[in-house]
């Protein structure tokens, strides 16, 4: 009988019987050398095509996102002006586009909004720069929150374990759209007196404020139930003799631990936020005139759609591309985290 060593030595010297944590390669010395967890995570994504082309048309987003006010000055307008009053021929009598097709044409390439005239194009750069900040904003709040109680409910157990889960149990209690169509005008009301205009900024932070509050406890359950079962682990207790604090002990032991689910589920989280800010403001409790708003598109898009209906063609082909390439991309990315896929 060959015993253990000799089994894993064979295995060694035989291509292709590695384990993959443990597949090596050459550097330019020529030297064998392991690669990292993060390094084996990233051949895996880049093999993934699907992968790969949603990560370009993610970042070409928020690239995009982020460069309106550029683009917008290179195009040669912006979303504020109305554009009809000095061009009495852009819309007809009705107050609709005159020119095919919504009015695109080679001066306003998505066309023009019905009754007053503004740019189509600069509206949508502009709607998805204000709809992805928000979002944005939002995950990283939900993240941080969701990793702190989730991890700290998880390794300290006892009382603390017991009232997070409650405090969690009573917050997902609550419907998440409704509660968010109830409480903003109550958030709102925090800031703002009533009768007085709200400016842009309370909504987004209203806006902010609602969404993490009732976002972060399905990522602390999540993580909570990944510490319970990693804070039994060797590791943990060999640490806990060496006299490691708990803090210590969660960021240098656990924490590197559940980086995966943090990361998947952030993938998933995000594209949620963002379809449910543009809820919020097509509901009319989002954000308002004349601050451009992606949902606020689609609310203009369902009050015209029988006169125009390719108004509505620009901001919903860009949201649905948006939403389907993100999703794909958490699946690419929690495949290329487990080495047992096989995508």
């Amino acid at each position: 009988m060959t015993s253990p060593s000799q089994t894993a030595a064979a295995q060694s010297d035989t291509p292709g019987l590695e384990p993959e944590g443990l597949k090596k390669e050459k550097n330019k010395g020529g030297e064998l050398v392991g690669r990292s967890p993060g390094q084996l995570m990233w051949a895996r994504f880049k093999r993934d095509r699907t992968g790969v082309i949603c990560a370009i048309v993610v970042l070409a987003f928020f690239a995009v996102s982020a460069l309106a006010p550029v683009i917008a000055s290179l195009y040669g307008k912006d979303p504020y002006t109305f554009y009809s009053n000095s061009d009495p021929n852009l819309l007809d009598e009705f107050g609709f586009p005159s020119g095919p097709n919504g009015g695109v044409s080679g001066d306003f390439w998505f066309g023009v909004e019905p009754q007053l005239g503004r740019d189509l194009f600069t509206q949508l750069l502009y709607g998805m720069r204000t709809s992805l900040g928000i979002s944005v904003a939002v995950t990283i709040l939900v993240v941080l929150t969701g990793t702190v109680l989730g991890v700290t409910a998880g390794y300290l157990g006892g009382r603390t374990d017991y009232w997070l889960g409650r405090v969690m149990d009573f917050l997902m209690a609550f419907p998440s759209q409704l509660t968010f169509v109830a409480f903003m005008p109550v958030v709102v009301a925090l800031f703002v007196p009533p009768g007085d205009e709200t400016p842009t900024y309370i909504r987004v932070v209203a806006l902010i404020l609602v969404q993490w509050a009732l976002g972060w406890m399905g990522l602390a359950r999540l993580l909570r139930g990944q510490v319970l079962s990693l804070r039994e682990r060797e590791f943990v207790e060999a640490a806990k003799i060496t006299g490691a604090s708990p803090w210590r002990i969660i960021r240098k032991e656990l924490l590197p631990n559940v980086v995966t689910p943090i990361l998947v589920q952030s993938t998933y989280m995000l594209p949620l936020f963002v379809t449910a800010e543009a809820g919020l403001s097509y509901l009319g409790v989002g954000i308002m005139e004349p601050t451009p708003d992606w949902g606020r598109l689609f609310r203009t898009a369902g009050n015209i759609y029988e006169s125009d209906p390719t108004f509505l063609l620009f901001p919903g082909a860009a949201m649905v591309i948006f939403v389907l390439c993100f999703n794909l991309l958490g699946d690419s990315v929690r495949d290329a985290f487990d080495p047992k896929s096989g995508r």
